[in-house]
């Protein structure tokens, strides 16, 4: 029997995606000081005489000494700031310690490890079935970037292009969302302290402007977060593990790479799956990315220009052992079924299938929905191959010049 779906009336529009930098610099940060404890008032501060370091300070402190770096920027809260030690005990600082501030030197951008998605209004009801592949984990080209508020921090933009581009920024409260106003606030004093390396970040204050969905542009950049990452996969059970588009690492479960008509609808799709199969009790543990990339085509050994657009999903699961990937796979067979039923009225024309699980037919493609999809291709094919046999035929004959 055929998975029952129905169609969900959302709009259309691509929803914003929201990523926040994780560390900051603040003075109050604990983990930012070399003791791992913020300063009291027995200790010397140091802050090392040649790190440019912009620093939030939240609250008022008291200090016996404090040596401070040639570039640098306090930023401070109402109330806060700093005072002289008088001598009088001080409950708990008794050390007198030379507490120093840490490195910020080596946050770096595409490090997926210091971003984490802020879900917009609606998205929690999908819970922790939607997972990203790792050059997404990053900001993409049409993504808001925010930075806490009352927080100040430092970030190393090394990158492969010249321009990152992003929807917005949101700094110290305040979003900004066009070119004009973040060219403001580069040319002020702060922007220098908070971001440097090759790279420059570029707001332009649009959004995806295709409902099918846009590619995410860090692929220039992958070598690079995949190194954040350390370069270390964990070992798979299944014998032949796919590697899915934008992700360091190959993954046990399924991919499904679908071709797509002007009418097919990213978030649409994305919400029909999760809420028809993805949040059935028998898919618990499955998580599924889901997203537009493109793949280098070849043809004859040559690759053209322009790499093909396609929707990529990948599906992965928590079973172990044998049964690894497995459930990811079932849900696979469960997505190709649906499309094989309302793949046009869907906007999908085309879909292929890798499975690769703990069992004995690790790395199978194809399925019996995949089949029912490209069954119209096959024949076109085979329709057209005959026709084109006839016409030599009729050539070689001389009835035809």
């Amino acid at each position: 029997n055929g998975v029952k779906l129905f169609f969900l009336l959302l709009p259309a529009a691509v929803t914003a995606v929201y990523k926040q930098w994780i560390p900051n610099t603040n003075f109050e940060t604990a983990s930012n000081w070399d003791k791992g404890r913020v300063p009291c008032a027995s200790d010397v501060v140091h802050f090392e005489k040649n790190k440019v370091i912009s620093v939030f300070v939240g609250s008022p402190h008291v200090l016996t000494d404090m040596y401070l770096p040639l570039n640098g920027e306090f930023v401070l809260a109402s109330g806060a700031g700093f005072a002289a030690f008088d001598g009088s005990w001080d409950p708990g600082c008794d050390s007198g310690a030379t507490v120093r501030f840490a490195d910020a030197e080596h946050h770096a951008w595409f490090d997926p490890t210091l971003w984490q998605p802020v879900s917009p209004p609606r998205e929690p009801e999908l819970g922790g079935h939607i997972f990203s592949v790792d050059e997404e984990r990053v900001p993409c080209h049409y993504d808001d970037v925010i930075f806490q508020p009352e927080t100040s921090f430092r970030v190393n933009v090394d990158s492969s292009r010249r321009v990152i581009h992003l929807r917005s920024i949101s700094l110290m409260g305040q979003e900004i969302s066009s070119p004009e106003a973040w060219a403001e606030y580069l040319g002020g004093p702060s922007a220098p302290l908070q971001f440097h390396g090759n790279g420059t970040l570029q707001v332009t204050g649009t959004g995806c402007p295709d409902k099918s969905g846009c590619a995410c542009g860090n692929a220039p950049d992958g070598h690079r977060i995949c190194a954040a990452l350390g370069g270390q996969c964990p070992t798979l059970r299944c014998q032949n593990p796919l590697q899915p588009l934008g992700h360091c690492c190959k993954v046990c479960g399924a991919t499904i790479n679908l071709d797509f008509t002007p009418d097919f609808d990213l978030q649409k799709y994305r919400d029909r799956v999760v809420q028809a199969l993805l949040s059935q009790p028998k898919y618990s543990g499955v998580q599924m990315a889901i997203s537009k990339v493109h793949k280098a085509q070849t043809f004859m050994g040559i690759t053209p220009k322009s790499p093909t657009p396609l929707i990529q999903i990948v599906l992965i699961d928590d079973e172990a052992g044998a049964q690894t990937g497995t459930a990811a796979e079932q849900l696979a067979a469960d997505i190709m079924e649906d499309i094989a039923q309302h793949g046009e009225a869907l906007g999908i024309s085309n879909g292929q299938i890798d499975v690769a699980t703990g069992s004995t037919f690790s790395g199978q493609v194809g399925s019996h929905a995949m089949g029912r999809i490209t069954a119209g291709t096959v024949l076109g094919l085979l329709f057209g191959l005959l026709l084109l046999g006839g016409i030599l035929f009729l050539y070689r004959k001389g009835k035809l010049r």
